[in-house]
């Protein structure tokens, strides 16, 4: 079956090398006039963009039960069944691309997650130790910093809304731990989603092949500049097949402004409001020329949304005049207008469009989370729940406009464990009563009850139960 691969190998060899300047090359775009064209070379390009693409070792040590000696009475008598546990390293590949002179490298979240022991290696065969700055795993970047005396090759991000669908581009980086390898294509799609597992989809798409060991290493333009860092691949059987996903380079230059401010984490955007696909029969039933845009579902109360006027029922088309395709594509416009500013959203309703200004700010702790461990001998023992905030689902990667009590955690070989209680599960009511705070959580859980009907939201789905 055809997969979704982010791109990482087993081996590493890191190249760094020559200094990076300024390419000089023709703003305008042409396709090729004569013979004499067709045989012109990306060479001076490489040269150029090459010493600015590195490769990252990231080692992590992980537990292995050894089964060496399972089922050796001598063994088990002293350890039961519980035998002596072994250390393994584990060691994977990515790229990175220095963006700063200093020896800052961004790379994919992926490549170092979990990582004890990450370097990166010249080509000159000298190794650096590197820190990591900022990472987050929703949006698959990571920062990376290694100390360095002297100024380091640099690529520069170039704008990657300018980006258009035909667009000649290169891949650099170091598929399969071969060494760095350039490849050449074109941009295939624009505004991809549901790539990967995490939360954002908004990725440039190339047939430029690129495979694992690739990822976190630099998407290309003719002008020299970083359009993307690749991430992922469509893929049965783990190679390319020529049709790779790349991160915009407008999002890497926000998170990379975040790092260098010295934040703890990237903060997405709050709206107080979700939304779905247009689809056909949403775009008939509303008037909608294409199907395109962000359909309201849900306001939360006082919610930015909610102040700047927005309505369920209503289509957001385009994000400072720039089109919407999707809801993803709605968080990403904002995610890069950046936190503290205003975005203009336009909106369609009833035929009729508007202009709607929008505040952008953090999710904001609306309530305290008073997170409580639950105990004693009711079904719900051994569970951690929180009051939901849009804070609070934020951090939990749920829907901000949720409200309720939300575990955050189920103690392993608790009985709630045992009863199937999962993080992000919201406890709706028990016994017919509402639970509206941790507290009325604990109070019925610490009652004397004979038996439990309990209602769950999970994932939007109510789940209704019985325990006894």
């Amino acid at each position: 079956m055809p997969r979704f691969d982010r791109l990482k190998s087993a081996a590493v060899v890191v190249a760094l090398m020559v200094p990076l300047s300024a390419p000089a090359l023709a703003q305008d775009k042409a396709v090729p006039q004569s013979q004499l064209e067709m045989q012109l070379s990306f060479a001076p390009l490489v040269k150029q963009a090459r010493g600015a693409v590195v490769n990252v070792y990231a080692e992590r040590l992980v537990q292995r039960r050894s089964n060496l000696f399972a089922g050796d009475p001598f063994f088990e008598q002293f350890f039961g069944q519980r035998m002596p546990n072994r250390t393994e390293k584990q060691s994977s590949l990515g790229s990175g691309v220095i963006v700063e002179a200093n020896g800052t490298v961004v790379t994919n979240n992926h490549v170092i997650d979990g990582a004890d022991d990450i370097k990166v290696a010249l080509a000159d065969g000298r190794e650096f130790p590197v820190k990591v700055v900022l990472k987050d795993d929703r949006l698959d970047l990571a920062v990376l910093k290694f100390e360095t005396s002297e100024a380091m090759p640099t690529l520069p991000i170039g704008d990657s809304d300018a980006t258009e669908v035909g667009d000649l581009v290169l891949a650099i980086g170091n598929p399969f731990g071969v060494g760095q390898t350039v490849t050449s294509g074109i941009v295939s799609a624009l505004a991809r989603n549901q790539v990967t597992e995490g939360d954002f989809g908004f990725f440039i798409q190339t047939d430029a092949a690129i495979n694992p060991g690739n990822s976190g290493g630099a998407l290309v333009d003719m002008k020299g500049q970083l359009i993307g860092i690749n991430t992922a691949i469509f893929s049965k059987g783990g190679g390319s097949n020529g049709v790779g996903f790349a991160i915009p380079a407008n999002l890497v230059r926000v998170f990379l402004d975040a790092a260098d401010r010295g934040e703890a984490s990237f903060e997405r955007p709050y709206v107080g409001a979700s939304f779905e696909p247009v689809t056909s029969d949403v775009a008939e039933a509303l008037g909608l020329k294409t199907v395109r845009g962000a359909l309201v579902v849900r306001i939360a109360e006082d919610g930015p949304a909610a102040r700047a006027g927005l309505k369920p029922g209503q289509v957001v088309t385009a994000v400072n005049d720039i089109l919407v395709e999707h809801p993803d594509a709605l968080g990403y416009r904002l995610s890069t207008a950046g936190l503290g500013k205003k975005a203009e959203l336009t909106v369609q309703e009833d035929g009729r469009e508007e202009k709607i200004a929008i505040t952008l700010a953090a999710a904001p702790e609306t309530r305290p989370r008073d997170i409580q461990l639950i105990e004693g001998r009711s079904p719900f023992a051994g569970i951690r729940a929180g009051n939901l905030s849009p804070r609070l689902a934020y951090e939990l990667k749920m829907v901000s406009e949720t409200t309720g009590v939300v575990v955050t955690e189920v103690v392993r070989g608790s009985p709630a464990a045992r009863l199937g209680f999962a993080p992000r599960d919201i406890v709706v009511a028990i016994n017919g009563e509402e639970i509206a705070s941790v507290d009325d959580l604990q109070r019925i859980a610490g009652s004397d009850a004979g038996f439990w009907r309990v209602e769950i939201d999970r994932n939007g789905q109510r789940i209704r139960q019985i325990f006894r």
